[in-house]
């Protein structure tokens, strides 16, 4: 980055300057390196955002009222989620999973303390889900009289397929944080190597730093630039226009 500096009193002291034009500059300069850094940043980003992919879930939910006191509908709601109720619901359904795993994705609960008790059922698959909530209530509506003696139990409402999931698939998040952060990595590399370069690289750097004005420069003369003006010369040698050229 260009090299402004202010003195400032006796001690001399040179303070960097920095202007939109150097900042351009030496993002043009080393864009290459920029661009580079953020697509194996992003693409790293990928990757590991699709090794520990976010299983997507979904919820659906049935009710059923159990006409019971209090303390007695709690003993009937412990009683869904049992073993002889769910491993009905796994053999109806073919399901591939032991009761204690079908278990853990029914959720129990009596509405407000109501006589009306949600079966919410999480599940990888919408349908799935529904079907299991389904077949639960109507399993325990069966088997309920045979364990119990109670027949009290009638179901409100069927669940319903819910194919928005209940969490959110951190992909995305995961690849826009990486391209920003490969980008702000790459952009803070650029300027970390322009600063460690102590060379100057304009004439305004070079008045500001001696105190003098310059009077001229010299361009910079490779291979490149020696045969260009070669073959000019030649050009202008053929029109008899040399007067003046060197």
């Amino acid at each position: 980055m260009s090299r402004l500096y202010r003195m400032y009193g006796e001690d001399n002291r040179m303070v960097k300057e920095i202007n939109l034009k150097d900042l351009y500059r030496v993002i043009k300069k080393r864009f290459w390196l920029v661009l580079l850094i953020t697509i194996l940043v992003t693409v790293a980003g990928w990757f590991y955002s699709n090794l520990n992919k976010t299983e997507l879930l979904y919820e659906s939910s049935t009710n059923i009222i159990i006409n019971a006191d209090s303390e007695y509908r709690k003993t009937l709601q412990v009683i869904i989620k049992d073993t002889i109720v769910l491993e009905n619901v796994i053999e109806d359904l073919g399901l591939e999973k032991s009761s204690k795993a079908l278990a853990s994705q029914i959720n129990v609960e009596s509405i407000d303390l109501s006589q009306v008790v949600e079966i919410r059922v999480t599940d990888t698959d919408p349908e799935r889900a529904a079907h299991i909530a389904n077949t639960t209530a109507r399993v325990f509506k069966e088997e309920i009289p045979n364990i119990l003696e109670f027949e009290d139990v009638s179901i409100l409402s069927e669940a319903k397929v819910n194919s928005i999931p209940i969490n959110e698939s951190n992909q995305n998040k995961i690849v826009i944080a990486a391209f920003i952060f490969g980008m702000m990595l790459g952009l803070g590399l650029v300027f970390l190597i322009d600063s460690l370069d102590d060379s100057i690289k304009s004439e305004l750097e070079i008045e500001m730093i001696l105190g003098v004005q310059v009077l001229g420069s010299i361009s910079v003369m490779n291979k490149r630039n020696v045969k260009k003006r070669k073959r000019k010369k030649r050009e202008l040698e053929l029109r008899g226009e040399t007067i003046g050229y060197k």
